[in-house]
């Protein structure tokens, strides 16, 4: 999985690419600690994932609570494999999809 940052001042881009799993979640975790410090605003984009476990689901999830803590998290370009996955875990109540 490749993981781009893009930062503008307190705004936070991640674009994700490939897979993320129980193999990949733990970069994507360590990026997550990294990077949220002073950000207000996080922007996933999914445009490019082609899949996401549990794992992946966990870490979002945790990024979620960090920010309603600091600010806001908005996922987008959600392709229609994710989507679902989203769907079926619940997961479309809990983050901000666009």
């Amino acid at each position: 999985m490749n993981i781009n940052k893009t930062q503008n001042g307190t705004s936070l881009t991640v674009a994700l690419e490939g897979r993320l799993d129980t193999g990949t979640a733990p970069s994507l975790e360590a990026e997550f600690k990294a990077s949220l410090d002073g950000v207000t605003e996080l922007v996933l984009d999914l445009e490019k994932l082609d899949y996401m476990s549990s794992a992946g689901l966990r870490v979002l999830l945790s990024a979620q609570k960090q920010m309603n803590k600091q600010g806001k998290m908005t996922v987008k370009n959600v392709n229609e494999t994710i989507q679902e996955i989203f769907e079926i875990t619940g997961f479309v109540d809990i983050l901000t999809i666009e």
